[in-house]
C-alpha cells in the first residue's frame, strides 16, 4: 500500500466521490445479517459503517493512521485494524472481502491478493473496484508534461491501474474463480469549481511533485489546468477522467 498517510478531513469534505460512489457496489456486496466481511481499505470508515448497518459483523482495515483515527472516532462501536494491504493477517476468515478504490494503491498487486485468499473462507466472496487501465490518464499524462517542460524532470505516478487480463490470472492463481471483471469509464465530477482540479491533484497526486521546487509547483498546476482544461472543465466544474475495474470472485 502506499506508504503517503492521508489528510482524511480534506479527503472527507471534497472526495466525498470515493465512499459515494463505492455505495453502488454494496448493493453487489449484498450484505448479509450475522456474515463477517472485511472492508479492506476502509478509509474514514463510511462504507464500513453502512455494511454493519445491514446485520453483518464487519471489520475495517487500513494503512493509514488518520484514517483509522477518524474511524475509530466516528465510529467507535465497529472494529478498525491499521495494518497494510500486502501483509495482514487476521485471527478469523470471513464470509467476504470488500474493497472500494484502494487496490490501485497497492503496487505489490500479488501480495495483497494473497492475503486476500487467506482471509477468505472457502466459498468466501471478493467484490472490489479500483482503477483500472487508463484510469486518469488525460490527467497524468498533462502532469507528467508540464513537469517535464517546466522542470526538466521525468516523474512516474504510484498507481497500479491493471487491465482485466493482466488481474484476474494472480487472482485465479490463489484459487479465487473470477465470476465478473467489468472494466468501464466513470467521469467523475471534482467539487470546488475551478480549483476542483488542482485539489484533486494536492490530494492524490503528492507524490508526483515530490522533486519539483516549490517556486515552481504553481506554475505546474496552471500548465496541467490549461493542458486539459478543452477536455475536462465542464461550464464550472472539472470532470476526472475515471476508468474503474470492478471484480467479483469466490474462493474455491
Amino acid at each position: 500500500m502506499s506508504t503517503k498517510d492521508w489528510n482524511a478531513s480534506l479527503y472527507d469534505q471534497k472526495h466525498a466521490f470515493v465512499f459515494e460512489y463505492g455505495k453502488s457496489l454494496l448493493s453487489l456486496l449484498d450484505p448479509q445479517p450475522g456474515e463477517s466481511i472485511l472492508d479492506l481499505g476502509c478509509g474514514t470508515g463510511h462504507l464500513t459503517k453502512a455494511i454493519a448497518e445491514s446485520g453483518a459483523h464487519v471489520v475495517g482495515l487500513d494503512s493509514s493512521p488518520s484514517m483509522i483515527e477518524v474511524a475509530r472516532a466516528a465510529y467507535p462501536e465497529l472494529e478498525f485494524i491499521l495494518a497494510d494491504a500486502t501483509n495482514f493477517s487476521l485471527p478469523a476468515t470471513f464470509d467476504a472481502v470488500f474493497s472500494n478504490a484502494t487496490l490501485h494503491w497497492v503496487i505489490e498487486a500479488e501480495k495483497a491478493i494473497r492475503c486476500i485468499a487467506t482471509s477468505l473462507k472457502t466459498g468466501g466472496r471478493l467484490v472490489a473496484e479500483f482503477g483500472g487501465k487508463g484510469n486518469v490518464a488525460t490527467i497524468i499524462t498533462a502532469i507528467q508534461q508540464s513537469i517535464w517542460e517546466l522542470v526538466h524532470i521525468e516523474v512516474k505516478h504510484g498507481w497500479y491501474y491493471p487491465s482485466i487480463g493482466e488481474y484476474t490470472p494472480m487472482l485465479e492463481k490463489y484459487g479465487l474463480a473470477v465470476q465478473s471483471a467489468i472494466l468501464f469509464d466513470r467521469p467523475t465530477k471534482l467539487e470546488d469549481g475551478e480549483n476542483g482540479l488542482r485539489n484533486w491533484i494536492h490530494m492524490f497526486c503528492a507524490s508526483m511533485f515530490r522533486d519539483v521546487p516549490d517556486a515552481m509547483k504553481e506554475q505546474v498546476l496552471h500548465s496541467t489546468e490549461e493542458k486539459v482544461r478543452d477536455r475536462l472543465f465542464m461550464v464550472d466544474h472539472w470532470i476526472a477522467d475515471y476508468r474503474r475495474l470492478r471484480i467479483m470472485a469466490a474462493k474455491e
